[in-house]
């Protein structure tokens, strides 16, 4: 029996508070950031547009390596390109829409009710002006809602519009928001002869509840092309579905004197990857494995050609054991890249070939890291009002090493985090953790603020006034939230696609507690060499001995402090993205006419000034 519409909100609800609120003190959020999105382009707007109009067939199956939409294809790039948002997908990589926008941020920072027209994917124009309706034209393509995110509501939806010669585009499909599904094929015939022009558009939308639930939907294998029917529906390809596993039995990355040391409790002692036999028959298949060390392009690894049978519309899990017989050398702190690469080398399905190889990059740099670099949900704790809130991530050395700070990546979130203060704490032992007696602290750094980075692996970088020498063997690293409210619910990013330990202790009661969410925090010690910080200061919370003026403030302001000697000024938007730097005299003149109007922050960094930020108003 279909249930009434009120029931079905009252499922949702329910069902967003179970899938937010899992483990108690411990919480599962929206990430509300994803700083591989780097443009911006709104629904209204016209699309970019290339020299050249694209014939059929046009197909799409999102395989690159590259965040954002193909151009050669896509005239827009607010979707966001990837691997790791799709649950079980069709072949390897999605697009993604969901309510954060072109820049990675949401579009209404806001409301968290409001909904509106979100994410859009425009094709090129491709020319049909010489098809008609009997050349039975149909659009076909995958879609899921909520994949590895949090699903769309029942008020958000995934619209498809065709651009017919009038240069309106017209809508033709769309699905209501549901929780997960697996992938589903839509198939829409193409008839009406407004569409057979020769600038045709296919255009996907996605409604969404801002700031509610990410409102995620997955797109993948569009198809558009003639002499196709409505049952038209298998895509008779053999493709890659994932990336390879990673080369490390544990980490994600860490540096490659610390590998050196032992790698063979360190390496994977097999490596594997999923094909997918997306035909309606069985179909046989042949594939290999590399692994080679980019720098110097030495071969270290390779398996025989395996040749197997794959079941209609099943999914394999190729997996072939790793054996190198001699690691390269290399200086000492230099990054070191090796690479995996799967590849299909002949099958009897016909298909497209983008989608027949699949590489992985193993990265040994200045950090350990349990994450693989993209946060799907963001992670949180519940804090008592009486005591602080603590993290705490664990790590071994194989030998030791000099601790230079910590890179974390935070998600977003409403409010804005910008005023929560934390501080950054490690130790050697966590009671009752592992048979120790006692928290054992090493260092600390506090009163410090969360940021977002926009460059080096989107990780904002807090470095240590003084580095930490640490012996091999365990140490954990993490944060403490002060009591008192002021920085409860913190968001650090959570890569949901970690698999196995996920390392992490967590603290809101006074006693220690191993956590129970799947996924890495994403939190990663630097190492080694020397790392500069991402602009970090320590809030001083004395009271400020330095000014803005005036404020509200229109295209100049100036910064009255005590000194001659000039001072560096940052001022922040309330998301956290730095809008304005430079240095500044007591009384001199600041332009910041290039500022939209708004709310922002200011921080005035000298020897022996206070930093606590103040809020400008920009008219």
């Amino acid at each position: 029996m279909k249930r009434p519409l009120v029931t079905n909100y009252i499922f949702i609800i329910f069902f967003i508070i179970c899938a937010i609120s899992v483990h108690g003190q411990e919480h599962v959020a929206p990430i509300r950031w994803n700083p591989f999105q780097n443009s911006n382009t709104s629904f209204l707007r016209s699309a970019r547009i290339t020299a050249t109009t694209l014939n059929l067939p046009f197909f799409e199956d999102f395989t690159g390596y590259s965040a954002s939409p193909d151009s050669n294809k896509w005239a827009d790039n607010q979707v966001y390109i990837n691997n790791t948002m799709a649950a079980s997908p069709i072949s390897r990589g999605v697009a993604t829409f969901d309510d954060l926008n072109a820049n990675g941020i949401p579009y209404d920072s806001f409301s968290n009710t409001a909904r509106r027209y979100a994410d859009t994917l425009t094709s090129q124009p491709i020319d049909l002006s010489s098809d008609s309706s009997a050349d039975s034209i149909y659009l076909s393509f995958f879609y899921q809602p909520q994949g590895n995110g949090f699903f769309p509501l029942l008020a958000d939806s995934l619209i498809v519009y065709l651009k017919n010669r009038y240069n309106d585009f017209v809508k033709v499909w769309a699905v209501a928001g549901t929780p997960l599904q697996p992938f589903r094929q839509a198939m829409i015939p193409v008839t009406d002869s407004f569409y057979f022009h020769n600038t045709f558009q296919i255009r996907f939308v996605n409604i969404a509840a801002l700031n509610w639930a990410d409102a995620v939907w997955n797109v993948d294998y569009v198809r558009l092309d003639k002499n196709r029917s409505i049952g038209d529906t298998a895509v008779t390809d053999i493709a890659f579905t994932s990336t390879p596993t990673f080369l490390l039995n544990d980490y994600t990355s860490m540096p490659y004197n610390q590998f050196k040391v032992s790698p063979a409790s360190e390496i994977v002692p097999q490596v594997s990857d999923s094909i997918r036999n997306n035909s309606a028959s069985a179909e046989a298949v042949d594939y290999g494995m590399t692994v080679r060390d980019l720098a110097t392009g030495s071969l270290l690894a390779s398996s025989a050609v395996g040749s197997t049978l794959i079941g209609s519309y099943m999914n394999l899990q190729v997996v072939r054991p790793l054996s190198i017989a001699a690691y390269p050398t290399h200086p000492p702190n230099t990054p070191v890249i090796f690479e995996t690469k799967y590849f299909l080398q002949t099958t009897s399905a016909v298909g497209p070939v983008v989608n027949d190889t699949a590489v992985r990059y193993q990265h040994f740099d200045n950090y350990l890291a349990y994450d693989d670099g993209t946060a799907e949900k963001s992670y949180y704790l519940s804090l008592s009002p009486s005591l602080p809130g603590k993290i705490a991530i664990e790590f071994h050395l194989n030998k030791a090493d000099t601790l230079r700070g910590l890179a974390i990546y935070f998600g977003r979130q409403i409010p804005f985090s910008a005023s929560k203060l934390f501080a950054i704490y490690v130790y050697s032992a966590l009671a009752k953790i592992n048979g120790a007696p006692k928290d054992v602290l090493i260092d600390s750094t506090d009163l410090l603020m969360p940021a977002y980075a926009d460059s080096v692996n989107h990780f904002w970088y807090y470095t240590f006034e003084k580095p930490i020498l640490l012996p091999a063997g365990t140490f954990y690293a993490g944060t403490l939230q002060p009591l008192g409210g002021i920085s409860d619910s913190l968001y650090f990013g959570l890569d949901v696609n970690r698999i196995g330990d996920n390392h992490a202790y967590y603290n809101v009661t006074g006693d220690w507690s191993h956590s129970l969410v799947s996924g890495a925090i994403m939190m990663r010690p630097l190492l080694g060499r020397y790392v500069s910080g991402s602009s970090i200061h320590e809030v001083d919370t004395r009271k400020a001995t330095w000014s803005v003026f005036p404020n509200p403030a229109t295209n100049r302001i100036q910064f009255r402090f005590k000194g001659t000697e000039l001072a560096r000024y940052r001022i922040t938007d309330v998301q956290g993205h730095v809008s304005v730097t430079g240095m500044a005299s007591n009384g001199g003149d600041v332009d910041i006419s290039q500022l939209s109007p708004g709310m922002y922050f200011v921080s005035l960094i000298a020897e022996g000034m206070p930093t606590q930020a103040q809020t400008l108003i920009k008219l």
